[in-house]
């Protein structure tokens, strides 16, 4: 596509929050109780405690597979590469995903640095921040500009868009597809994410040309199934059949994993799904952006330790699109104060109270989505 050809997305505005607002408030509380805890709002030696264990549970694994140790039982080599998927998720939403949001540290080339762990789990950065931090964090649910909910045609995560006989069947069939995720990742959507941000000059925005990256992403992805596949081919003394299944199956686990994270966050009834008015030929939202996450976001299982630990606070989901710069490690602590605010201001604070009952809350949703 020539330069020619180009097209800037329309830039939707948030109305102005206006004097004692919500946020400021939620802010204001916030910014005492780091003060009053004397508490910095960046990792702290959990943090990195827990990055060493993430790290480990995918490293491990691998090694103990291209060096033969789990080849003495199908099931052992199996369950290693079941690890693996685990540690995918752990080191993507548990690590990389603070970092590039500059949440981790307050040294800006650590963040920089720890934020490439994406590409060694066969992501890439550039494609990630666009998509994660400007669009999804700016325009939460609005069709046509988040892309979270920009899915294939077989799936219909919002109420705006188009209606097809077979969505009446996607809160079945859509937990298979999830399962495919990470696989579509690593190999096609990087690629067509960096066509499409260079149609609407996103690209630019980033300071990178679309040559640049597409040379990266090339490069990355040789890189990740060199040494994610092929170097268990040569070096494991496991059939290929047997490797690939791994491989697969730890994609699988990634992958289900990751939607079943993501997905309840958004793609439930309580969500708002508002989209722009247009006035004066310039788009703009009803509502203030603080007001919209609060809408269009809920929390889940916020007394499961483990979860929250594990998914890198993103149960607290309303905590981190209110405040992506603070690490994860703080969600619970705020969250007390983010609820009040809500409360005091007649905001809707959605929780559901366990994991399951959010994953039931989004197949309910997905039913939902596929009827008029």
């Amino acid at each position: 596509m020539n330069h020619s050809n180009k097209q800037e997305r329309p830039i939707v505005r948030f109305p102005s929050r206006g004097n004692a607002s919500f946020f400021d408030a939620v802010k204001a509380g916030v910014d005492q109780y780091f003060k009053s805890n004397d508490l910095s709002p960046y990792g702290n030696i959990n943090m990195w405690v827990k990055a060493a264990v993430m790290l480990l549970l995918y490293l491990g694994p691998y090694v103990c597979i291209i060096t033969g140790v789990g080849d003495s039982h199908v099931w052992l080599f199996l369950g290693l590469w079941f690890l693996m998927g685990l540690g995918m998720v752990g080191i993507g939403t548990a690590i990389m995903h603070d970092a590039n949001h500059g949440a981790l540290s307050k040294h800006k080339k650590v963040n920089t640095v720890v934020g490439h762990l994406i590409e060694l789990i066969g992501g890439y950065s550039v494609t990630w921040k666009i998509q994660h931090n400007i669009l999804h964090h700016t325009y939460t649910n609005i069709e046509g500009l988040d892309d979270d909910i920009d899915s294939n045609a077989l799936l219909r995560f919002s109420p705006h868009r188009p209606l097809y006989w077979f969505h009446r069947y996607q809160f079945i069939y859509a937990w298979f597809l999830y399962t495919l995720l990470t696989l579509f990742w690593m190999s096609a959507k990087d690629f067509i994410q960096l066509y499409n941000y260079r149609r609407y000059g996103l690209l630019r925005k980033q300071r990178i040309s679309f040559k640049k990256a597409m040379l990266q992403a090339s490069l990355l992805c040789i890189f990740y199934h060199a040494y994610a596949l092929v170097l268990p081919l040569i070096f494991s003394g496991m059939p290929w059949y047997t490797i690939l299944s791994g491989y697969l199956l730890m994609h699988v686990t990634a992958g289900f994993a990751l939607s079943c994270i993501f997905q309840p966050s958004h793609i439930v009834e309580t969500s708002a799904f508002e989209q722009p008015v247009e006035e004066s030929g310039e788009p703009h939202m009803k509502n203030s952006w603080a007001i919209h996450q609060v809408l269009n976001t809920a929390d889940y299982a916020p007394r499961n330790r483990f979860i929250s630990w594990f998914i890198g606070g993103l149960n607290y989901q309303i905590e981190h699109h209110l405040f992506p710069g603070i690490c994860h490690v703080h969600y619970r602590k705020i969250s007390l104060i983010v609820k009040n605010a809500a409360r005091t201001y007649g905001l809707p604070y959605h929780v559901h109270p366990t994991f399951l009952k959010a994953l039931f809350a989004h197949a309910k949703m997905l039913k939902q989505l596929g009827r008029k």
